[in-house]
Parts: structure tokens; C-alpha cells; sequence
């Protein structure tokens, strides 16, 4: 199990940038295949960005291809969402979540471990 802690979401004019970040505990997250996902009010949990765990691959939905762009540093436990050029419909609780030893995938039913959640809001 790894437990995860996303900081990073606040309110932005549409155009902006935010940065998520995603903090992980434990000793293994290099074997952690992690994601990004978000929910709107009265929708579904939907993928955003996915990092794999090994070979540096990264696979986007096409929502957000060339606005967004997920990272991470092992040496430091983390993941991370660049976001730029927001838009309204990107306005969500944005989720962290992590899939240990898992191919690269947009199924949020992959993923072990969430967490918590930071609400995004982008303003027209």
C-alpha cells in the first residue's frame, strides 16, 4: 500500500496555469505506475494522464493532450500535473492514484490506491 497526498489545486482564470503535485509514502514508488484523474459535480471519475512505472512512458487523454503534462521524480516520491491553458471544463476534484507494477492505462478500476483529492476551479 502507498498513501497519497495531492496539494497544488486553487482557483485560475481560464488560460492559466496550476500545478499539481502528488506525494507518496513508502520505499517502492519507482514500481508505481501513477495517474491522474479527475471528477466533475454529477460526473464520472475520468481518466487525465498516467505515468508507467518503467521506461518513462506517459499516455494522455485527448482532452488534455499538449495542455497538460504529468512527471515524476522517484528519488522523491512524487508525480506531478502541469496545467496550462485552462479551461472551465477543467474544473474538478483532481485524484492521484497508483497502480503497483501496472501497464500504463486510462481504467481507473487499475488503480490500488487514491487519494484524497484537490478541487480545481477555472473561472470564464
Amino acid at each position: 500500500q502507498v498513501q497519497l497526498v495531492e496539494s497544488g489545486g486553487g482557483l485560475v482564470q481560464a488560460g492559466g496555469s496550476l500545478r499539481l503535485s502528488c506525494a507518496a509514502s513508502g520505499r517502492t514508488f519507482s514500481t508505481y505506475t501513477m495517474g491522474w484523474f479527475r471528477q466533475a459535480p454529477g460526473k464520472e471519475r475520468e481518466f487525465v494522464a498516467a505515468s508507467g512505472w518503467s521506461g518513462g512512458s506517459t499516455y494522455y487523454a485527448d482532452s488534455v493532450k499538449g495542455r497538460f503534462t504529468i512527471s515524476r521524480d522517484d528519488a522523491k516520491n512524487t508525480v506531478s500535473l502541469q496545467m496550462n491553458s485552462l479551461k472551465p471544463e477543467d474544473t474538478a476534484i483532481y485524484y492521484c492514484a497508483a497502480n503497483r507494477y501496472g501497464k500504463i492505462t486510462d481504467s481507473k478500476y487499475r488503480y490500488e490506491n487514491w487519494g484524497q483529492g484537490t478541487q480545481v476551479t477555472v473561472s470564464s
